[in-house]
């Protein structure tokens, strides 16, 4: 029950709360990018959200298994092999070196799967979506989840770094497709012409991002009543 709880207020934290666009300022590019039309907002969010889920869950494998300190699978292979007990290895060092090639290998699978099986999408993505890749929003969460397994007193299990995943990859689509029908509403709008284009996206996102601070709060809110269920 304890990790259905966590998993539940880490997916809402990611998603509303602590909105990785929204809130942290990372996916920046691909957010003013790819939010001109809803639809391709939309399919840029799905692109993400499958990207960011692969990636996490490589990211925890070789993060729990090979890149933290102490981690149990690679130390006994040293040990194995006739290392010294009292050293411990630490190959966190190499995790952005790890990370990038897991985010750069999950893009290429989706942009495979994109051209063959929607090929107009492919095509109105144009360069944004080979540029995944360098989408910090990924980074950010694997970073993440590599800093709650170094974290002595609680590491973060398997679900609970999906939950971040899932729910940094929804707050990304979610976000993405508000901004995209924001600025198909704009397009209609008589915009003063020193603000067009950037200008009046970076306002828009601006206004969007205090919105979205009224989601301060929820999780407690949330936590407070599956403790009153479960008493």
């Amino acid at each position: 029950m304890d990790s259905i709880i966590s998993m539940v207020l880490i997916f809402i934290g990611a998603a509303l709360i602590n909105n990785f666009v929204l809130h942290y300022f990372v996916g920046i590019c691909p957010f003013f990018g790819v939010s001109r039309k809803v639809d391709m907002a939309f399919g840029m969010g799905c692109a993400v959200t499958f990207v960011i889920s692969i990636a996490s869950t490589l990211s925890w494998i070789l993060t729990y298994f090979f890149l933290r300190p102490e981690a149990a699978f690679i130390n006994n292979v040293f040990h194995a092999l006739g290392g010294p007990a009292d050293i411990m290895i630490d190959l966190s060092v190499l995790s952005y070196i790890a990370y990038i090639f897991v985010i750069a290998s999950s893009v290429q699978f989706v942009e495979m799967y994109v051209k063959k099986f929607f090929p107009a999408l492919h095509q109105s993505f144009g360069i944004f979506l080979p540029l995944i890749t360098t989408n910090c929003a990924i980074l950010f969460a694997c970073l993440e989840i590599m800093k709650n397994l170094q974290n002595p007193e609680k590491l973060w299990g398997f679900h609970e770094a999906l939950a971040l995943a899932l729910g940094g990859g929804i707050g990304f689509t979610i976000a993405i497709v508000i901004m995209g029908g924001l600025r198909e509403e704009l397009e209609l709008c008589e915009v003063p012409k020193a603000l067009k284009g950037p200008g009046i996206a970076l306002i828009v996102a601006g206004i969007l991002a205090m919105a979205f601070m009224g989601f301060t709060g929820v999780d407690r809110g949330v936590a407070d009543a599956i403790s009153m269920i479960r008493n």
